[in-house]
């Protein structure tokens, strides 16, 4: 599962913006992860405005403006990704504050206007690095790390 977050003066009543995109084989950990990452990440500055990158949403008690991206390479069906950005939704809920969740209307086409701010955008993804066995020509194998 991947998100793009960025740190926003403004997009409708919000200070974070996160496009979500569900791939074929997401699962909830993948969910779980995301959500961990996007509550806690930390993209705002301390009290006094001098030490960047100190505080996340749930110190300050923004909104977060949550949309989906549905037709990336390799994406789940719609049918099977409206379920799950429902249950991204209702997680984020959760773990936050349920009136600070804002989202869009699946799928639909809409006019999003912003103002970054920083500018500070993070991709996040919950399976940024694979581990996968890699025959070498000794017939011994080793594990490398490769971006998915």
């Amino acid at each position: 599962m991947r998100a793009v977050l960025q740190r926003v003066l403004n997009a409708s009543v919000t200070r974070l913006c996160v496009l979500v995109g569900i791939a074929a084989d997401d699962t909830e950990a993948d969910l779980e992860y995301l959500i961990k990452k996007i509550l806690n990440v930390r993209v705002f500055e301390d009290e006094t405005g001098k030490k960047m990158w100190a505080r996340n949403v749930k110190d300050m008690g923004l909104e977060i403006l949550c949309g989906n991206k549905p037709d990336f390479h390799c994406s789940m069906k719609a049918e099977f990704s409206k379920e799950m950005y429902a249950n991204f939704i209702s997680r984020m809920k959760q773990e936050y504050f349920e009136d600070r969740i804002k989202d869009g209307v699946f799928g639909a086409m809409m006019n999003v206007s912003l103002v970054n701010e920083g500018p500070v955008t993070l991709e996040l993804d919950s399976r940024k690095f694979a581990y996968t066995e890699k025959k070498v020509s000794s017939s011994k194998s080793k594990v490398e790390i490769s971006k998915k």
